[in-house]
Formats: structure tokens, C-alpha cells, sequence
């Protein structure tokens, strides 16, 4: 029955996909499907020898439990998922199947005396891997990275075998999943699933930098360092080399398991108006014998919750109150859904952010690839994190500090642990990046559970960020004081603020979500009507009226306490036009100029 099962899916599906592009960015026809993306992937940490194995796949979609005995369907390019128009297959896989990938390819890296780490990006939701028919793993998470060592499945021969089997549930299951839904409508998209970042190929010697991040001790102008080495020998030593451009300026050796606090005479700070970044060298060593150099970068800055002269608790970045505004960013793609079509269209969405006068981005229940917050981290964006969302279907209590029985959600077991263990992995795989100031747990009490346990854990994992534990959600009280270091409320069109007779002394409030002001624009919707805005309008000029009154309203409410606020949203996604970008990112609706003056009066 597994082969006349796979034979019917196979017969039915080769290349009988319908491959039609609803919609086209500037970049989608620049994308070589030969090698896609081919950047390398994880700029926190560079070594010179890798491989990227981005583009034509094998692929086939088989009902759950089935396996690619007699071939595959076709060819599909990774990384683009396979529901989008890039991946070249476009079709919807479902919970009761099952995706498979396999590639053979020439390993063109010097593995001699090395071992060989295969990578990815991400892969949602479920990944099983095999090396030349032998299995190395299993991962389960769709947005964090992970990786195996296959030197030991790798053959002699120069050509070597992949096979990867991915599962995905959708919103039937109780994984993270975002915005995903199997039949999209409103605020809910289309699902993703498979390989949806870069695939890649590294060597390394015995011993290995796994991966770094640092932290800004800002009293006393020191960045300290925390390398994680793989096979470490007690006799070997980190040394981290802080740079301005090729000029050493600070260095710290020290044994693998331990910080190393560098010293900086006179630092250089970073910030959105001057986001300074340190070149970084750490060096494996064991006595005068170099092991092995990787390269990174650090930025010296601080942030943290103080109160300003009129009481109230704001948002410090470096020592000095910053108001924070910015929109809700979706990270979605017309052409590939999850996955940009070009690293320039990734870095277009900051650059237009920016542009316009914004200092922040809430990067909304979507984690992104790791290219993204290195260039936020290069153009001195702020960004706030969400935990993207799952398990649902509890209520929303919108009046904050109100707890009632069943308004969290009562998760099983295994829903938590699937929550807690790819939370982790995201914190301890982004806190490398400065951009990041807010982690943002839950969003609207979409699956939110046991919140004061969360926050701790998001606190333990991080206790250099501050924590929004429920955007617009509900606020777990300890006393008087709620969860977290946030009191977030949203609201739609208007803007609005928490009480600051009750809340102003001990939590920063903030506008979490406010505006959703929509404009369809004709040839550049995802569908030809009925599409959706919180509010709709049917001239350019309409729009920019209603949001200027928005921001003088906004405005209003920052003396009173208002620390920081988030438009809903950069762009629009799938029949959601509210967007100040339209889906295809060819119009921008509001004149960046218009848009940046309007702003400048947040900030004074």
C-alpha cells in the first residue's frame, strides 16, 4: 500500500503544480534558483571555509509515514518554502503528509584533519536528516538554527548524499507557528513549510568556537565576552581582540569556560544615531599554537528601565531616555512567503523603516534570519522580539491587572516544553545581537501560559534585555506590580495609553499595537477585492490625513508617561492592506519625507 500511495502522488504531482505569481517583488525575477541566497548565513560568527547549499532539490510529497522508494517529483529550490511561488512548486502540503528534500552534491571544502558541520537556517516544523543513507538527527522548531556533525556519514568520494524529511502540523498542532493557518483569512496568512533558510557546509577543526555573544557592563566600560567552545581541552585558552577597524584597542585571554571582560578606554557607544560596531577576533589557542580564529563584531551599549525627573519609568537606552516608535513588521513575502527573495530585500524593509523616521521594529510572532538583525545591528535599528505564537484559543482579558480563572491557556505538557525549548534556543541564539532590546514572550494572550514563569525564564536566559511578557495580552500581577518590565496595550485605530496613576511609577507603558489604517491599492493586492484594513480608505491622501491626526494624538500622551508605541504595520500581507508598503513593496503610500518630519515629534 506505502508504494501505490507513493506512486499516485507522484503521478499526479510531477510538475502539474500550478505555478502562477499572484504577486512580484523588484527582486523576485533576480533570483538565480540555481544558487539562492548565497550570502553567507551567519555573519555573528565567519570562518572562511564553507559551503552554501542553497538551490535545486529533489523533492516529493508523500502521505505521512510513506518513504521515496522509487524517486522524486521534481525539483524544488531551497530555501523558499514549498507553499511559495519561488520555491517552483507551490503547493500546499498539509498535516497528513509529509515534505522530502534530497541532494547529491560535490563537497568542494578541504576536510582534511577537519570535521564537516552541515547547517540550517530553520526548517518548519519537524526536520529528520540523513548523510548517505545513514540518519544524523532530528529537530524539532521552525525558527531556530541547528546543526550536525556528518563527518563521520561522509563517504571518500568527493559527491555526497542529503535526504531531509520535514512534518508540519500547521495549526493543528501546538508548535509555534505565528501566523500560519491552513485556510487563510483576515490577519492569518498562508502556511509555511520545509527549509525556509540557508542550508551550508562548514569545516572545523577538533576544537571549536560553537558560537559567542557579548554584554556591556556600562558603569564600567568593559564588553564581556562568553565563547562557547565545542571538544575543549583544558589546556586551551579563548583570546578575544576588540577592534577599531584593523587596530586592536582591547584583548582578554582567558580558560574556554570563562567570561572575558575587555576593557574600553574611552568606547564608543552605539545607537540608532550612531550604531558603532567593534570588529572582533576570538582565538582558540593552546599554549603558542593557534587552533583556530573566527571573526565576529560587538556593540557597546546598554539598555534598561529608569525613571525620568516626572516620575515615570522609561525606556533608557545608553544612559539617557529614548521614546521608541516604530511598526509592526511581518516579515512576509509575496514571491516566498518566510523567506526573502534576495538579501537586498531583506535589508529594504529596515533601510524603508528607517527612512521614514522610525527608530524600532517589533519583529511580530516571525524570528528571522540571522543576515536581518546584522543589518539592523548596522543601521542602528532597535528591534523588539516576539516568541512567535501557537497552541490558541484562550481568552483575551483587555482590561490590564485583571486575572481571572481560564484566561491563560492550560496547555499539555508537551505543548509547554515545545514553548520553553524553542523559546531558549531563539534567546540564546539572538542575544548575540545588540538591535535586540525587548524580548516580547506573548502576544494578545495568543497561547500565553504560566506568564510569571516565562518571564523568569526569559529573564534567567537574558538579564542584560528588558521583557514585555504579554503585548496587549494579559498582565499576571506580583502585588502591585505587573510581570515583567512593560505595561503594553492595543488598540485600533486610535492611540491609547495604560492608567499612569496606577502603572506610570513601576512599569514602562507603551502602546503595543495602534493605527492599521488600510489602502488597497489596484495591481498591487494579493487578491483583486475585499480585502481588509482596521480601518479603510480609498485615496493616498485620506490615509496621510488620518495618520497624521494619529501622531499628533500619539504625541499627546508622551509627556503623560508614553514610553514607547508600535504601528500596525511595514507593509501589507496577503488581503491585510494596512500597510504603509504595499505587499509587492513597489509603492510606498505615504511619502517617506512626509512621514519622517511627522515623526520628529516624537522624539523631542
Amino acid at each position: 500500500m506505502r508504494k501505490f500511495l507513493f506512486l499516485l502522488v507522484v503521478f499526479t504531482s510531477h510538475w502539474t503544480f500550478s505555478q502562477t505569481a499572484r504577486l512580484k517583488t523588484p527582486w523576485t525575477d533576480q533570483v538565480d534558483p540555481q544558487a539562492p541566497l548565497p550570502e553567507y548565513p551567519r555573519p555573528q560568527l565567519v570562518r572562511p571555509s564553507w559551503q552554501n547549499l542553497n538551490g535545486q532539490w529533489d523533492f516529493a510529497i508523500l502521505p505521512k509515514g510513506s518513504l521515496p522508494e522509487t524517486g522524486f517529483a521534481g525539483k524544488i529550490t531551497v530555501p523558499f518554502p514549498v507553499e511559495s511561488y519561488l520555491s517552483g512548486v507551490q503547493q500546499t502540503v498539509g498535516p497528513d503528509n509529509e515534505l522530502w528534500y534530497e541532494k547529491s552534491f560535490d563537497l568542494n571544502l578541504d576536510r582534511k584533519g577537519k570535521r564537516v558541520l552541515l547547517h540550517f537556517g530553520a526548517v518548519d516544523w519537524e526536520a529528520e536528516i540523513w548523510v548517505n543513507g545513514v540518519a544524523v538527527g532530528k529537530h524539532q522548531g521552525g525558527y531556530d538554527a541547528f546543526s550536525f556533525d556528518i563527518t563521520d556519514q561522509l563517504v571518500k568520494a568527493k559527491t555526497q548524499k542529503i535526504r531531509v524529511r520535514v512534518w508540519d502540523p500547521s495549526d493543528s498542532g501546538p508548535q509555534p507557528r505565528g501566523k500560519q493557518v491552513k485556510e487563510p483569512k483576515g490577519i492569518w496568512y498562508t502556511p509555511v513549510m520545509g527549509i525556509w533558510q540557508t542550508v551550508w557546509v562548514e569545516t572545523v577543526p577538533e576544537s571549536y568556537v560553537t558560537s559567542v555573544f557579548s554584554n556591556t557592563d556600562w558603569e564600567n566600560g568593559v564588553q564581556v565576552f562568553y565563547p562557547e567552545i565545542t571538544g575543549a581541552k583544558p589546556t586551551q585558552e579563548v583570546e578575544v581582540l576588540v577592534k577599531e577597524g584593523t587596530t586592536v584597542i582591547g584583548s582578554f585571554k582567558g580558560k574556554v569556560s570563562t567570561p572575558l571582560p575587555v576593557k574600553l578606554n574611552s568606547p564608543k557607544a552605539w545607537s540608532p544615531d550612531s550604531p558603532f560596531l567593534y570588529e572582533v577576533s576570538i582565538r582558540l589557542v593552546e599554549g603558542k599554537k593557534l587552533i583556530e580564529e573566527v571573526n565576529s563584531y560587538a556593540a557597546y551599549r546598554d539598555i534598561r528601565m529608569a525613571k525620568t525627573s516626572d516620575g515615570f519609568q522609561r525606556l533608557f537606552l545608553n544612559g539617557k531616555p529614548l521614546f521608541q516608535y516604530g511598526p509592526l513588521d511581518q516579515g512576509w513575502w509575496p514571491d516566498g512567503l518566510y523567506t526573502a527573495p534576495t538579501d537586498e530585500a531583506l535589508l529594504f524593509d529596515i533601510v524603508k523603516t528607517q527612512e521614514m523616521g522610525f527608530n524600532m521594529i517589533r519583529k511580530h510572532v516571525k524570528v528571522e534570519p540571522a543576515r536581518w538583525y546584522h543589518h539592523a545591528d548596522r543601521l542602528g535599528m532597535l528591534v523588539w522580539q516576539d516568541m512567535p505564537s501557537g497552541d490558541m484559543g484562550n481568552r483575551w482579558e483587555v482590561r490590564p491587572g485583571v486575572i481571572r480563572e481560564g484566561v491563560e491557556k492550560v496547555r499539555t505538557a508537551e505543548s509547554e516544553a515545545i514553548f520553553k525549548t524553542e523559546w531558549k534556543e531563539i534567546i540564546h541564539e539572538f542575544k548575540f545581537f545588540p538591535s535586540i532590546v525587548v524580548w516580547v514572550p506573548f502576544n494578545e494572550a495568543w497561547g500565553q501560559f504560566k506568564t510569571g514563569e516565562i518571564t523568569k525564564m526569559t529573564r534567567e536566559l537574558d538579564p542584560t534585555r528588558l521583557i514585555n511578557s504579554a503585548s496587549g495580552g494579559n498582565f499576571e500581577m506580583e502585588g502591585s506590580t505587573v510581570v515583567g518590565d512593560i505595561l503594553d496595550l492595543h488598540n485600533y485605530p486610535d492611540p491609547v495609553m495604560p492608567d499612569p496613576k496606577i502603572f506610570g511609577e513601576k512599569s514602562i507603558m507603551v502602546l503595543g499595537e495602534f493605527g492599521g489604517l488600510g489602502l488597497p491599492l489596484e495591481g498591487h493586492t494579493w487578491q483583486q477585492k475585499d480585502n481588509w484594513g482596521y480601518q479603510s480608505f480609498t485615496t493616498a491622501e485620506e490615509l496621510k490625513a488620518r495618520y497624521s491626526i494619529l501622531i499628533d494624538d500619539l504625541a499627546k500622551y508622551i509627556p503623560r508617561g508614553l514610553a514607547a508605541a508600535v504601528y500596525t504595520q511595514t507593509t501589507d500581507v496577503e488581503i491585510e492592506t494596512n500597510g504603509l508598503i504595499t505587499y509587492d513593496r513597489q509603492i510606498i503610500k505615504i511619502a517617506v519625507e512626509e512621514l519622517r518630519k511627522m515623526h520628529e515629534k516624537l522624539y523631542k
